[in-house]
């Protein structure tokens, strides 16, 4: 489940945004080229089965999620490199076909100046300038405002409007065996609950993995990993209406993010959800990521939350050079990602969506490039 939530998520853009767009064949394309395939059953893994069980049991939507791969085994640990070279990232797809149509791409250099070219300086000391009448900037949506703003490009809104996806875990205290280290790590997802902004995926790992994240230490965390090949996890991952900012300190990037009480108050909801989902799926104790109530029985509510006392990471930065058709006082770019005011300047990565999605923005991103791609070609 990599790609856009279509309908709902357009109809945001076009409403407040002013971005009309057609992007499904562009997505089919993207997801052609990437080989987009639902994770099999049987290379799922134990903890993605408890997870459906559960939903099963309450009738909450979900389903196998979609991957770009070829050839999984199910090695378990997606997160440290594919040991059988399954997945389907750029460096495997789109950089060799750029390079077999003639494309020369440079490593080890950081550009420093945008405008009729590029110029940028090597690790070696030296500088290197291509001329080209059309640059495209996809530093990501920390690095794509700082290389803007040294260039005095962008306007009032760059850096500014990040959106991410807060995200935690939930852990359950099994009687089956579930050995989290076999099958693929992200493979279920339930997405009951999309309309509030909440969606609940699997995720998994070997044990250091897991051992980083329990929310104990002591004897209890020892006592837990001991019990680690029946222990299950599951995830929660909002869409948030907080905003932070991007800006430069000393040539270094700073970001200010701060959680809202809203948002805070769905962070709630979904842990509710998953403790609901294990208790479905025949758990016998569920672990929380909250330092006031690490450990929930059957029957036990969760306190009220403020933003302070959750542990989250935070995936997925967007927005900080948005797209937004109505001009620079609302965005950073227009409706083809193209910088306000600026000739032949253009930014397609995360920083360009303009709202948060609730999925994994990489096939949008994807999908949003080749859009450009076309565009281009056709100027």
């Amino acid at each position: 489940m990599i790609a856009l939530q279509h309908d709902r998520v357009l109809a945001r853009w076009r409403d407040e945004y002013g971005l009309d767009m057609d992007l499904a064949p562009h997505f089919e394309r993207v997801e052609r080229e990437l080989n987009v395939v639902p994770v099999p059953p049987e290379l799922a893994g134990a903890n993605a089965h408890v997870a459906r069980r559960g939903a099963e049991a309450l009738g909450w939507s979900g389903d196998f999620i979609r991957r770009n791969v070829r050839g999984c085994v199910g090695s378990g640990v997606c997160a440290y490199g594919c040991p059988a070279s399954a997945k389907q990232h750029v460096g495997a797809s789109y950089v060799p076909k750029a390079h077999a149509a003639g494309a020369t791409t440079y490593t080890g250099v950081t550009a420093r100046r945008i405008g009729r070219g590029v110029e940028a300086s090597t690790a070696g000391g030296g500088r290197l300038r291509v001329d080209a009448p059309q640059i495209v900037v996809a530093a990501g949506a920390i690095h794509t405002p700082a290389l803007l703003a040294r260039n005095g490009l962008g306007g009032p809104q760059l850096g500014r409007n990040l959106s991410l996806h807060p995200a935690t875990a939930v852990w359950a205290m099994m009687d089956e065996p579930v050995d989290m280290a076999r099958g693929v790590p992200q493979s279920y997802f339930v997405d009951e609950f999309k309309a509030d902004g909440i969606m609940l995926e699997g995720i998994a790992g070997p044990p250091d993995y897991v051992a980083m994240g329990l929310p104990v230490a002591g004897e209890r965390h020892r006592e837990l990993m001991a019990g680690y090949r029946d222990m299950a996890q599951f995830g929660v991952m909002i869409s948030d209406d907080s905003r932070g900012r991007v800006h430069s300190l000393g040539g270094r990037p700073l970001v200010r993010y701060d959680l809202s009480d809203t948002d805070a108050a769905r962070v709630r909801s979904g842990l509710e959800h998953l403790a609901e989902l294990f208790w479905a799926a025949g758990a016998r104790r569920v672990l929380l990521p909250l330092a006031a109530k690490p450990e929930l029985r059957p029957g036990e509510a969760i306190p009220a939350l403020r933003p302070r006392d959750l542990k989250l990471m935070a995936f997925h930065p967007l927005g900080t050079a948005r797209m937004d058709a109505r001009g620079p006082r609302h965005g950073v770019l227009d409706a083809h990602g193209r910088v306000h005011g600026t000739e032949g300047v253009y930014v397609c990565d995360g920083s360009a969506v303009p709202s948060s999605l609730g999925v994994n923005p990489q096939i949008t991103i994807m999908t949003l490039a080749t859009r450009l791609a076309h565009h281009l070609c056709r100027s």
